[in-house]
């Protein structure tokens, strides 16, 4: 479907927030301090009981519309500003992530530039709960298949064509960590999906992050969303017919999150079926599967100095 982008298209972001008085100013301030004329605020608090509420007041002025109320999870919380936004394009913004200068601006012109766009997204860095850099997540052009073997766009670093959006109903609420990654699959089944290769977001990791305190489950529900999807006349052909690279996919996913949740030996399990599968699926992450493999032996300070390295470089320190 081709569509023709207003000369200043109305962006709307949504920030769904719970309990992030620590990091929602400075996310709330990255949506208000873009240089494009035309965003729509809507920030969605759970019934929060830090100081997120004051902090949403404090900037109520330049909010287009928020609530403060309990709602059935962050899926939920998202919908319920994605059904309101008035945007011809769209995006979502977690409370503890940011956007750089600029961001809304870039996403714009690549829309223009690919009027039948679906989705458009960029690279992110990530933070730590100080705002220090350590890593840069590089993404790539992914087509359906990619998506499918669990090639991963960095959410904050998404905007979306709202009515591409519609079709594909937002949000599955059924699902609770890879909701946004089953939405790229979906809406790149109906749409082109664009990447540009610019830094637009940045993801916070830290000690309360769910991809910190839930490492083990991503990988159980990537299990269940690929069988899932296997259900779904629209990706059931596809998915036979690339069996191998989708299950390496699926476990060098659950391998990366298993590393990073520190369950060394079921990670090096998972890379190993990975690279049994489809042995190019897992030289993406070589880098990752050593680091398992080292902290297995018996060596965690790799990991710890590592980490410590990767900081240093990002920041400046080298």
């Amino acid at each position: 479907m081709t569509t023709s982008l207003k000369p200043q298209p109305l962006v709307t972001i949504v920030t769904p927030s719970y309990n992030q008085g620590l990091f929602l100013e400075a996310t709330i301030q990255s949506v208000l301090h873009q240089d494009y004329p035309a965003i729509e605020y809507l920030v969605v608090d759970g019934g929060s009981s830090d100081n997120s509420v004051e902090i949403i007041k404090k900037y109520s002025d330049r909010i287009y519309w928020w609530v403060s109320e309990k709602d059935a999870g962050q899926s939920d919380a998202i919908n319920k500003g994605l059904r309101r936004a008035r945007g011809e394009i769209v995006g979502w913004l977690n409370s503890d992530d940011t956007y750089e200068l600029g961001a809304v601006s870039a996403a714009v012109e690549i829309f223009r530039s690919n009027p039948t766009a679906g989705l458009v997204y960029g690279d992110a860095r990530s933070i730590d709960a100080q705002g220090r850099q350590f890593n840069l997540m590089r993404a790539r052009q992914y087509d359906l298949l990619d998506l499918l073997s669990f090639e991963i766009i960095c959410q904050p670093a998404s905007f979306m064509s709202r009515s591409v959006l519609e079709q594909v109903n937002f949000l599955d609420p059924g699902y609770h960590l890879l909701m946004d990654h089953l939405l790229w699959i979906q809406m790149a089944q109906k749409a082109p999906i664009v990447y540009s290769p610019q830094v637009w977001a940045s993801a916070r990791y830290h000690a309360e992050a769910k991809n910190r305190t839930r490492g083990a489950a991503y990988g159980r529900e990537a299990r269940v969303l690929i069988d899932d999807l296997r259900t779904r006349s629209e990706f059931s052909q596809i998915i036979q017919e690339s069996a191998s690279m989708v299950e390496a996919g699926v476990h060098r996913f659950d391998a990366f999150y298993l590393t990073d949740a520190g369950d060394y030996s079921q990670a090096l399990k998972a890379y190993l079926r990975a690279f049994g599968l489809h042995p190019r699926t897992l030289m993406k992450d070589w880098k990752h599967a050593i680091l398992a493999f080292v902290s297995w032996l018996g060596f965690p300070g790799v990991r710890t100095w590592y980490e410590q390295w990767r900081t240093r470089r990002y920041s400046g320190g080298e």
